[in-house]
């Protein structure tokens, strides 16, 4: 999988340090997800009673995917690093189910960062930490996956799937006022990455 990503995304300077950016968008086929995942990895306190059915707000949508795609522009442009969402890689859902797709790119990618900002439907988002982050977590490589992810919520936004994310599987949480320091507390995340690959203190994904 990670030569595909790498493939389609095309070259960069660090054309393959892949940063899987997740987050409330309405590409997330949550219908779909909520078919396939297993109801004992999803975080307890997701409310699916208030979600499930519920309409979506479309200016809410688009500014929710604004910020992932502006996050994603520019750590490709700052940082030199193959950035990007689901919606940007070619799987079609007969290959893969959309959870599944999540799974398969976390796993690939060197960093995997999951944005929650104030708004958006956080439902697909709270589906995917608890599938992706049990199957990165899951087994041996467990430690160094541990290392590769981050959590990071908008100042304000209050929810025990945050609280869940932090005592059960102990990824990295923080918080942002507003759109430049989201950025840059993700392009400090992947460069403190880049340099424990460098020096070895985490293995690198190559083989």
């Amino acid at each position: 999988m990670r030569d595909r990503i790498i493939d389609e995304l095309g070259n960069l300077p660090r054309s393959r340090f892949l940063v899987y950016l997740m987050g409330p968008y309405e590409a997330f086929d949550v219908e779909r997800a909520l078919e396939n995942a297993d109801p004992d990895s999803i975080p307890d306190s997701v409310d699916f009673g208030t979600l499930v059915g519920s309409d979506h707000d479309l200016a809410r949508d688009e500014a929710a995917l604004d910020l992932l795609l502006d996050v994603r522009d520019r750590l490709r442009t700052d940082a030199g690093v193959n950035a990007f969402l689901a919606i940007d890689i070619d799987v079609a859902l007969e290959e893969l189910d959309a959870a599944s797709q999540s799974i398969a790119f976390a796993e690939a990618s060197n960093a995997v960062v999951y944005v929650v900002p104030a708004v958006g439907d956080n439902l697909g988002v709270g589906i995917e930490v608890g599938s992706v982050l049990e199957a990165l977590f899951d087994g041996e490589t467990s430690a160094h996956h541990r290392e590769r992810v981050a959590f990071v919520h908008e100042s304000g936004v209050r929810s025990a799937m945050i609280a869940a994310v932090r005592d059960r599987w102990e990824a990295r949480i923080y918080a942002y006022e507003d759109r430049d320091e989201l950025e840059r507390q993700i392009r400090l995340f992947v460069r403190d990455l880049i340099r424990k690959e460098r020096t070895g203190e985490l293995p690198t994904l190559e083989e």
